[in-house]
């Protein structure tokens, strides 16, 4: 109360009430599309044929997820990982094969190739690596194990 300074009023808080910023002076257009990223058919064709390999890498993805979800055999964790795993490999190959995949081109090209094939790489590894009994053995990883859990 003793500074003599009146204290601010608004909504927001250092604003006073009455004082009101200009408009901004640049607005932004729009942005580019991702290269591929137009219609995987014909503009005519129905909406879910314009985007088929979207639906191709979601329709295996959501295939590895009942298997894991219904746990139907011993190993359908595993099995269904690795489908999960292989339907991000599906993507990467799309992106690179196919000219125009719709709503599946995020980014760029490469940078769609490389963090799908990695990601769908690294789940089908670890999938495969999965204790107990596992598929497939790397004797570095376990040493390395070894190493940080002593």
């Amino acid at each position: 109360m003793g500074s003599g300074n009146p204290e601010p009023t608004g909504d927001r808080p250092g604003t006073r009430r009455g004082v009101r910023r200009p408009p901004p002076t640049v607005v932004t257009a729009g942005t580019a599309r991702p290269e591929g990223g137009g219609r995987a058919a014909a503009g005519d064709a129905p909406a879910p044929a314009r985007q088929w390999p979207l639906l191709v890498v979601l329709c295996l993805a959501g295939a590895g997820l009942l298997v894991v979800g219904t746990d139907a055999f011993p190993q359908s964790f595993r099995v269904g990982a690795i489908l999960v795993g292989a339907a991000l490999l599906a993507g990467a190959v799309m992106r690179r094969v196919v000219p125009s995949v719709g709503m599946l081109a995020v980014r760029s090209r490469f940078t769609d190739m490389i963090t799908y094939g990695v990601m769908g790489g690294l789940i089908v590894l670890l999938a495969l690596m999965v204790q107990p009994g596992p598929w497939l053995r790397i004797p570095f990883l376990e040493d390395v194990l070894h190493l940080t859990v002593t």
